[in-house]
């Protein structure tokens, strides 16, 4: 399972942005670049490239996809009808993983990716165990029977979470533990903080 396993604090400090919930917390507390420096470094000014690379970061390490995964995202992308900068976000949208997050399952992307490998979730009636299996209009994920014995998905029933109404584009049945996909995500559905277009000239250089 290729994914980022380093700390999420030093990236998003790096980056000035807050690549998960934790990632936000320590840049609050240590608002400067990590490294021994970093409290006193100076301020330098960008280059154009760097500033376009740093916003390929943000969404690569926001959605916990590696590079090579990221650029095979942008490339299917990329031949779609519309703005590439919206294909790939809702693209990004899309994936299992991001899916469970987007119902409340996981309290992170990561955590839901977790649960999607750990074979918890079926997609029209089968076992899905693929992070980067991308779901379309029509498809219905669940959680597995067999998992909704499984203490934490009990727990998170008790917990009312499931209640809490997820986006649009995704009807959710919280007694049957499962989810229509109605329509596809709209880019507003995705993150906001990050500017598609500068993505698109990154990989257009």
């Amino acid at each position: 399972m290729a994914r980022y396993r380093g700390p999420v604090g030093k990236v998003s400090r790096r980056l000035g942005f807050g690549i998960t919930e934790k990632g936000e917390r320590i840049l609050q507390k240590k608002n400067y670049a990590p490294g021994m420096h970093g409290p006193n470094a100076r301020q330098k000014k960008q280059s154009d490239y760097a500033v376009r690379m740093a916003e390929k970061q943000k969404a690569k390490y926001i959605y916990g996809l590696l590079e090579k995964q990221f650029r095979r995202t942008f490339e299917t992308a990329k031949r779609e009808q519309g703005e590439t900068g919206t294909n790939l976000f809702v693209l990004l949208e899309r994936r299992l993983d991001n899916v469970v997050y987007r119902l409340n399952f996981g309290k992170s992307r990561a955590h839901a990716r977790q649960l999607v490998c750990h074979g918890h979730f079926t997609v029209n009636g089968r076992k899905t165990d693929i992070p980067s299996y991308t779901v379309k209009p029509g498809d219905k994920i669940s959680v597995r029977l067999e998992s909704r014995k499984v203490p934490f998905f009990k727990t998170l029933v008790e917990s009312g979470d499931l209640t809490r109404r997820g986006p649009a584009w995704l009807q959710f049945d919280s007694t049957d533990m499962s989810a229509v996909v109605v329509s596809h995500p709209r880019r507003e559905d995705g993150e906001q903080n990050i500017q598609d277009q500068l993505i698109v000239e990154y990989y257009s250089r």
